[in-house]
Order: C-alpha cells, then sequence, then structure tokens
C-alpha cells in the first residue's frame, strides 16, 4: 500500500515543496529513504520507529517501508521530514485516511516520545503556501506563531505526534493559530541603551542621528576608549520601530538560520556586532547548507564591525554587493541563494595599530609606513560606499562631568520626522530613505541652491572629489535638509555633508 504527503525544505529564505511518498511492501523488513537525504535526513529512520511506538501505534516491521522524497535532484536536509514520513507510514499502515493526508503539508523534528520539536524556517513555508498553495500547514507550537505571521495560510500547531495524526482523522481537530504582530511591535522598546550616556563627541553624535535619519553608512575613527562602541551600539535606539512587512522580512531571514527570540518575531531593528575573526561564509552567508550570514541577520537593522581593519580584507570586500543592492547573491556548485541583505553599516576603527596616531598628548609608536599598511587594509572601494566618516576625539574632563546630554528619546524623534519627510517624497517606490535614492533621480528629489552647487563643483575640481562620492554627498546633504525641515539642499547641507565626506586624516574623496 502507498501513500503520500507533503513537506518543505528551505534554501536560503525560498522554501520548495516536497512530495513524501510512502509505501509498504511484503519484502524482507527494512526501512529505506531515498530522494538524495543527508545524513539528518537518513537518522530519521530511528526517530519515526522510536515516536510511532511511544504514540500507541505499531511501527509495520515484517514488511518494507519504502519512503522517496521527490523531486530527486534535490538535496534533502535536516530533520523537518521525521513528522511527514512519521504520517506518511501511519497513512500506508491504515491508521490514517490518505486522501486527509495528502490535503495538508507538515513539517517537524519527532522527539523519541513522540513530542514535535521545532524546525527552522516555518515562516518561509508558511509564506511559499500563501503564494499559490492554499493547503493547511502542522507545525510544532514551537514555529506556530512565526508562520501565523503570514497571512493567507491556516496554520495549526502539533505537540505531538497523537494529537497531529488526531486532528487529521477527525477525531480531535485543533484550531488554528493567529497572532497579530502589531500589538507586540508597538510594544517593542528599541532603545536598549540611551545615548545620554554618551558624554562629549558631538560630531560623532550628530553624525549617527544623520545616519540614523537618511539610512547611511558611517565609519568611526578614533583611539581606544574615545567611545566608538559605545556611541555604535545605540545607533539602534534612534532608527524608526519596524513596520509589520520590515518585521515579517527580519523574522524570515533569523526563522531560517535558527535565531528566533523566544517571542516568535523579530520586533526591533537587529544589531549584529561579529568578531573580526568572522568567515566569509559568516558574515556573507552560503556554506553547505546555505545559511543565511550576519549580513543578513542584520537585514532592516545595523551591522556594526568593530575593528574594522582586523577583519579579512576579502571577508569585507564581499560587502561591497549588498551595500549597493541590499542583497546577497550565492553562487555555488549545489545552489544559487538570494538573501535580503539591507542594513547600515556601522564600522569602527584606530587610527593606527597602537591606536595614538594624531591624538593629542599621546604617543605613537607606528611608523608612517606601518600607519598607511594598517589604513591600507580598509580598501578604497569599500570606503567610497560609506556615506559618513568622522573622528571621534578622546572625552575631555569637562564634558564628561558636565551637563547631562539629549537622550535617545530626543534624538529619535527628529530622526523619525525625517523619515516621514522621505516616506511622502518616495510613495509607491523601490526605496524609502534617501541613501537608496538611484542616481537618476538625484537631480529631481535633491534641488540645490546657488551655494550647493558652487560647494560641490569645488570639491570635484580642486579636492578630489569622485562621481560616486558626488552622488553619496548629496545624499547626506539631502538628510541633513530634512532633519532642518527644508526642502531645498542648502550650501550649508552641502558644506556639513563634505565635512563627513573626507576621510579622516585626508581629503574628501
Amino acid at each position: 500500500m502507498s501513500t503520500r504527503c507533503f513537506s518543505a525544505d528551505v534554501e536560503g529564505v525560498t522554501a520548495h515543496l516536497v512530495e513524501v511518498e510512502v509505501r509498504i511492501e511484503d519484502a524482507a523488513p527494512r526501512f529505506v529513504i531515498v530522494g538524495l537525504p543527508d545524513a539528518a535526513v537518513r537518522e530519521s529512520r530511528d526517530r519515526v520507529r522510536m515516536a510511532i511506538d511511544a504514540s500507541g501505534f505499531d511501527f509495520p516491521r515484517e514488511v518494507m517501508v519504502l519512503v522517496n522524497l521527490a523531486p530527486a535532484s534535490r538535496r534533502k536536509v535536516g530533520p523537518v521530514y521525521d513528522l511527514p514520513i512519521a504520517l506518511g507510514v501511519l497513512s500506508a499502515a491504515g491508521f490514517l485516511a490518505a486522501d486527509r493526508l495528502s490535503s495538508h503539508v507538515a513539517i517537524g523534528e519527532l522527539a523519541l516520545d513522540g513530542r514535535v520539536r521545532p524546525v527552522r524556517g516555518a515562516l518561509a513555508v508558511a509564506s511559499r503556501l500563501a503564494n499559490g498553495d492554499h493547503r493547511p500547514l502542522l507545525v510544532p507550537v514551537g514555529n506556530a506563531r512565526e508562520a501565523a505571521l503570514c497571512r493567507g495560510t491556516r496554520v495549526v500547531p502539533v505537540r505531538s505526534l497523537a494529537e497531529a495524526v488526531g486532528h487529521l482523522s477527525g477525531q480531535s481537530p485543533l484550531p488554528a493559530e493567529s497572532f497579530d504582530p502589531s500589538s507586540l511591535l508597538a510594544a517593542a522598546d528599541p532603545e536598549q541603551e540611551d545615548l545620554a550616556d554618551v558624554h562629549g563627541q558631538h560630531l560623532a553624535r550628530r553624525a549617527i542621528e544623520i545616519a540614523a535619519a537618511g539610512g547611511h553608512h558611517l565609519l568611526l575613527v578614533g583611539p581606544p576608549g574615545a567611545g566608538k562602541t559605545m556611541l555604535a551600539r545605540r545607533i539602534a535606539g534612534i532608527l524608526p520601530p519596524l513596520t509589520p512587512e520590515e518585521a515579517l522580512e527580519a523574522t524570515l531571514v533569523h526563522s531560517v538560520a535558527g535565531e528566533l527570540p523566544a517571542r516568535g518575531i523579530v520586533a526591533t531593528r537587529p544589531f549584529r556586532a561579529p568578531h573580526h575573526s568572522i568567515s566569509m561564509a559568516g558574515l556573507i552567508g552560503g556554506g553547505p547548507a546555505g545559511r543565511p550570514g550576519e549580513a543578513s541577520l542584520a537585514h532592516q537593522g545595523v551591522l556594526f564591525l568593530d575593528e574594522l581593519p582586523e577583519f579579512d580584507r576579502r571577508t569585507v570586500d564581499a560587502l561591497r554587493q549588498p551595500l549597493e543592492e541590499g542583497r546577497v547573491r550565492i553562487s555555488r556548485v549545489r545552489y544559487a541563494l538570494h538573501l535580503p541583505s539591507r542594513f547600515e553599516l556601522v564600522a569602527a576603527m584606530n587610527p593606527c595599530r597602537c591606536g595614538m596616531f594624531g591624538v593629542p598628548d599621546g604617543e605613537c609608536r607606528c611608523t608612517p609606513i606601518q600607519v598607511a599598511a594598517y589604513r591600507s587594509r580598509v580598501s578604497g572601494p569599500l570606503l567610497d560606499r560609506i556615506d559618513i566618516r568622522v573622528e571621534v576625539g578622546r572625552v575631555r574632563y569637562r564634558d564628561l562631568h558636565g551637563a547631562r546630554e539629549e537622550s535617545s528619546a530626543d534624538v529619535r524623534r527628529r530622526v523619525l520626522a525625517a523619515r516621514e519627510a522621505q516616506a511622502a517624497r518616495y510613495p509607491c517606490t523601490t526605496w524609502s530613505t534617501n541613501a537608496a535614492i538611484p542616481g537618476k533621480r538625484l537631480a529631481e528629489h535633491c534641488p540645490l541652491d546657488s551655494a550647493g552647487r558652487e560647494a560641490l563643483r569645488t570639491a570635484m575640481d580642486r579636492f578630489g572629489l569622485t562621481a560616486r562620492g558626488h552622488d553619496r554627498v548629496l545624499r547626506v546633504a539631502r538628510t541633513i535638509a530634512d532633519l532642518s525641515g527644508r526642502e531645498t539642499v542648502t550650501g550649508d547641507s552641502v558644506a556639513e555633508a563634505l565635512l563627513y565626506r573626507g576621510q579622516p586624516g585626508g581629503s574628501p574623496g
């Protein structure tokens, strides 16, 4: 007797339906799984056998049980197929009607006592079903909330194999999961660390406000102990709250990576700070299973690279594409992935290896050649894609013990007002921030006065500002004008943007 049900595998952030065919033959007793399974799928034979027995059913032992995972050309990875395989075996053995089983999609890992454990990528599977295939989805209880984020898919959470059989047989129907993320997003507190804790550093504080308001990338350069990391960790608290659509995108990536928070949804802007020893696959994504990297886990949030020159240069240079396009494209022998990767890059570095170059009253032990070699570890093309570069000096005593600085809440109000101006200016477009304005639309959205045009002309003719630098200065100036409530980009806005464009210790470029 044969039967079939459906499951899904996830490649990148995209789910593909997998047909699970189960046939019982009167032959030498064995349990075989075919269809290009990996080790975790092959091991499901033992988990399925023990879970069926523990759930009060009899596993068919005096026959051959053959499981085929189709299409056979796609590699099957992970324990996600445990539940559908077990249900297929029970259906083929006569415990479950075949038509009821084939009308559902099931995912889940089985424990030896029959419990259903959560798996990665439930939201991706629910999204796949919402786009053209509206069969109900059986998911572990631990995945119910994330899967229910996708409207248009009927999500049925199950705690055990016996519970799934009771639901499919009609004896104990289970209610569908419903979840509205709006209340959770509204209650989320984005302020984990407050800007009021940062004393002095007025130029750097202004720079991170502009970066947050326009979605610009930022580089902080200064000696150890100046507060670069402290500043960077507070930028997430002044960014706008996630919209439901943005939260869904961020949750999808974290679901596939297996890094969802306990509440089942990414409710605040991600802040990712990988160590400088990270591999290219860890930063960009990929690896044997095609998992998202830190650049995708920071989607809709902040990617912070501390001690930027200490990262492997080839690894960091791989960020050039996501910085431009907002996505990562990975091509390997076994797969080709497109992963969302729209984030704000915030990087920090010392002025030299010892950190004392250019510091008043500091004693730098580096030679000019060593300083140049240290800075050259950050490639010019990557540096050219960073909109704002600012020096962070040491804090003075009077600043450290002076009046309390502005809080994150105060700065965030100005950032939100600037973002609202951008939303009104760019309705129904593929971009939503000034940092993402296409080059051919800059003249339309960034009208310059005469002083602004003259400032840009001087920067290009006399100081070597590149064409890409011109466009990035104009985008930053647009954000500065938005923070001031001006529609026209004035000479003052351009002058301030040029100040941030200048490479610390060098000229604009």
